[in-house]
C-alpha cells in the first residue's frame, strides 16, 4: 500500500496487487447458470475436438487440459475459475462436440442393493 493514500485516510490496489479482476459474467458473457443439469463437480470431462483460433482463450485452455479425463472441479482449481463458470464453459463445449462427458449416476436409483454383495463388502472390511 502507498503510505501517501495511508496519510489522506484511503486505500488504494494498485494493477500488480490486485491480480486478476475479470468479472466471472464477463466470461460466461452473462451467464450464470447452465441448462445441462447433468453436470456437477465429480462430471468427467475428456477433450474430443481440437481448438480453433476463433475460440475464446477459456475454451482453448480447458480443451488443452482435458487431453485425460479431469473433473469439473479440478478445471476450476487448474484454471482459477469459479466452479459455476466452468460449467457454463464446459457445457458449452459438450453441445459443440468438442469435449465428451461421463457423470456419475443419479442418487436417485431406489433399487435395493443386492445383500450377497453388501456382505462381501463387509466381510473384507472385517478381514482388514
Amino acid at each position: 500500500m502507498n503510505h501517501e493514500n495511508m496519510k489522506h485516510g484511503r486505500d488504494s490496489w494498485y494493477d500488480d496487487d490486485a491480480g486478476p479482476l475479470v468479472r466471472p459474467y464477463t466470461v460466461t458473457r452473462g451467464r450464470t447458470h447452465s441448462e445441462r443439469l447433468d453436470l456437477n463437480l465429480i462430471t468427467l470431462v475428456v477433450t474430443a475436438a481440437a481448438e480453433s483460433a476463433s475460440m475464446d482463450p477459456e475454451y482453448v485452455d480447458i480443451l488443452r487440459l482435458c487431453h485425460y479425463p479431469l473433473s469439473i472441479a479440478e478445471i476450476s482449481a487448474k484454471l482459477g475459475l469459479p466452479i459455476t463458470v466452468i460449467k457454463i464453459l464446459v457445457a458449452d463445449l459438450i453441445e459443440q462436440g468438442c469435449l465428451n462427458f461421463s457423470s456419475p449416476p443419479s442418487p436417485l436409483n431406489t433399487e435395493t442393493p443386492d445383500m450377497n454383495i453388501l456382505q462381501a463388502v463387509l466381510d473384507g472390511i472385517r478381514r482388514l
